[in-house]
């Protein structure tokens, strides 16, 4: 029996619940890859999986992880994708108990997985999969031609830093929210325009657009609030899960990753992107995975820019 070294929980907590496990290897199946991983980004929902509770599984392991990076070991059977043993790749994974991204290897479907572009780094790779789905996914559902305006909360942000760029490749007016110290970065993105984040966003956008925007994407997750700033008939992307206030003056759309978790052509064009420096990827830092429980206190820290990304090997 093969033993896999990973960093989990066996009880929900703060960070320090965070531990070395050691866990069997997983089964490979038809469609699907093995991935030695060697880098493992840690994103906000990495904390959700550590710290809630469930009902009637108190002690049951759980291996937070959405996205990761490393080498192709093993090809199953039904493969469609263009792998070969020793790729370097990038992928994006759907956790569930033992099964996630903080874990030595990994067996993930193929059209979950790209492979990495020359010039970018494991390291780097394993920051796009998640959060450059996420943002390809609310940019398909808004489904605005070109030449509408489209607005932003959180664009300084992982996400949102990635949709700012995507909406532009794909012809929009992006109006971006930011703090001082992120204008130039939403600037170099290619916003638009930059307004305010926080309590002045709605206001600062109807100044530019009276009528409000065609859309918006609230990767800051402040739900209600923004819902002012588009136009009667437009549509809210949201990612959290908020389904509106009730009214129906406009569309209120959450989206989930998983839904975008086989999407191996739009997986592709990611990694294009970012290998063309199309996709601006930020790494906050890099920890040995054995530290992670010092990367989840770094998700509390405010002003922190870019992803921190665990090491194995």
């Amino acid at each position: 029996m093969t033993m896999v070294r990973a960093i989990g929980v066996t009880r929900p907590g703060g960070p320090d619940a965070l531990g070395e496990l050691d866990l069997t290897a997983e089964a490979i199946g038809p469609g699907q890859v093995r991935i030695r991983v060697s880098s493992a980004t840690v994103n906000p929902t990495d904390a959700m999986i550590r710290s809630r509770p469930r009902q009637n599984d108190a002690d049951t392991v759980r291996v937070p992880g959405m996205e990761v990076a490393g080498v192709i070991t093993e090809i199953g059977p039904a493969v469609d994708r263009p792998f070969a043993i020793g790729d370097a790749v990038m992928a994006i994974v759907v956790p569930s108990g033992e099964h996630g991204g903080y874990r030595a290897d990994l067996v993930v479907p193929a059209r979950s997985v790209a492979k990495i572009p020359t010039g970018l780094s494991d390291v780097q790779a394993a920051t796009i999969p998640m959060n450059g789905l996420t943002a390809r996914l609310a940019l398909d559902t808004l489904a605005l031609p070109a030449g509408a305006t489209v607005a932003v909360t959180g664009a300084a942000g992982t996400v949102g830093g990635y949709f700012v760029q995507l909406a532009k490749q794909a012809g929009l007016v992006v109006v971006a929210d930011a703090a001082p110290q992120d204008e130039a970065f939403v600037r170099d993105c290619g916003a638009d325009e930059v307004v305010p984040r926080g309590d002045d966003f709605v206001a600062a956008v109807r100044r530019h657009h009276p009528g409000g925007v065609d859309g918006l994407l609230d990767a800051a997750a402040l739900e209600a609030a923004v819902l002012p700033a588009v136009k009667d008939g437009g549509t809210v992307v949201t990612v959290r899960g908020y389904q509106g206030d009730g009214t129906d003056r406009v569309r209120v759309a959450p989206i989930f990753v998983r839904d975008y978790v086989e999407a191996a052509a739009e997986l592709d064009r990611l990694a294009e992107l970012a290998g063309e420096g199309r996709l601006t990827v930020r790494v906050a830092g890099e920890l040995p995975a054995s530290r992670a429980a010092d990367a989840h206190r770094s998700l509390e820290r405010r002003g922190v820019r870019g992803r921190f990304v665990l090491r194995f090997g």
